[in-house]
């Protein structure tokens, strides 16, 4: 195992990122309030499920984060409120 790719999804209910799916490593469960606390704390969560398996593999993490929003858009044509 070379690569972890990590799917990180966020939840807007609980305002947090967690992980998704970490192919081909199952197990990692962990989750962080930003992105990049999650990018953080995923090398020690690494180690500690791999350490007695693969002891001195060099493994890059790669980590694809996804959310969403949405729009209403109005049903009247005057827009001028709005800005972008």
């Amino acid at each position: 195992m070379n690569l972890i790719v990590v799917r990180a999804a966020y939840d807007p209910d609980a305002k947090v990122w967690w992980v998704e799916d970490s192919a081909p490593l199952n197990g990692l469960n962990i989750e962080a309030a930003t992105i990049d606390e999650l990018r953080d704390k995923l090398p020690a969560a690494v180690i500690d499920l791999l350490e007695t398996k693969t002891p001195g593999a060099d493994i890059a993490i790669e980590v694809i984060g996804h959310m969403h929003t949405r729009v209403k858009i109005p049903v009247e044509p005057a827009l001028a409120g709005l800005k972008y």
